[in-house]
């Protein structure tokens, strides 16, 4: 069972070298595809030199921001065409922690798609303020709600995908970009019937870097429920 993890950066190069240590030293059957958007704190770079390290260290190097929803396209193409079984996507900045990866993989065996979910038992987040935990609590209420989504965290980018679910989704042709990308993704994913199961993390908030989440990204996810709902 071949696995790809797809690891977007823009500015993460204080964590990028721990984290790629964390997940190699798991002693698993995977890849780490990083597809870096010409990050000016040299992230790209550095990740060339720790190929030197990490054989199963590859990059994706890409001129300017093009955004989250297009480097998950990147990814995932890229996984296709090189025949892997599982593609896995996850952040870059040790929120989802590289200790629930051969859960979700062993979950994968079983379900077409994972979802590393801090809305299951045993799941939740740490270090968040008040206002974070409402905004991502109304918001996975809002998809649920209008979508009728029946994974309990709809905006989780903690995923593992099979092979056939991709295939069937054509993630090309998917229209939101940013963080809503992941709820179309998982919108579809059930709208075809595929299976989906979640696993319990603690989703801690960066160590280090800054975050990508803003209120442009908020109106984005608003719209994309939106239309999915309204116009499909």
């Amino acid at each position: 069972m071949s696995a790809l993890l797809v690891l977007p950066t823009y500015n993460e190069k204080e964590n990028i070298p721990n984290l790629t240590r964390e997940i190699f030293a798991l002693n698993l059957d995977i890849d780490i595809l990083v597809i870096d958007d010409n990050s000016p704190d040299g992230t790209g770079e550095l990740v060339d030199r720790l190929i030197e390290k990490y054989p199963r260290l590859k990059i994706l190097h890409r001129e300017g921001t093009l955004g989250l929803g297009s480097a998950y396209k990147s990814g995932f193409h890229y996984a296709l065409e090189h025949d892997y079984d599982h593609i896995l996507t996850m952040d870059a900045d040790f929120s989802h922690r590289p200790k629930y990866l051969p859960a979700m993989l062993d979950m994968g065996k079983d379900f077409d798609l994972v979802i590393g979910s801090r809305y299951v038992p045993g799941g939740g987040a740490q270090n968040w303020t008040i206002m974070r935990h409402i905004i991502s609590r109304s918001a996975n209420l809002y998809a649920k709600t209008l979508l009728g989504i029946k994974a309990n965290d709809c905006t989780a980018g903690f995923r593992c995908y099979k092979r056939r679910v991709l295939e069937a989704i054509h993630p090309e042709t998917i229209l939101s970009s940013g963080y809503s990308f992941l709820v179309e993704m998982l919108y579809r994913c059930e709208a075809k019937g595929f299976t989906v199961g979640e696993v319990p993390i603690i989703f801690i908030d960066r160590f280090a870097g800054k975050s990508k989440i803003s209120k442009n990204e908020i109106t984005k996810a608003i719209k994309t429920v939106l239309r999915l709902r309204f116009l499909g």
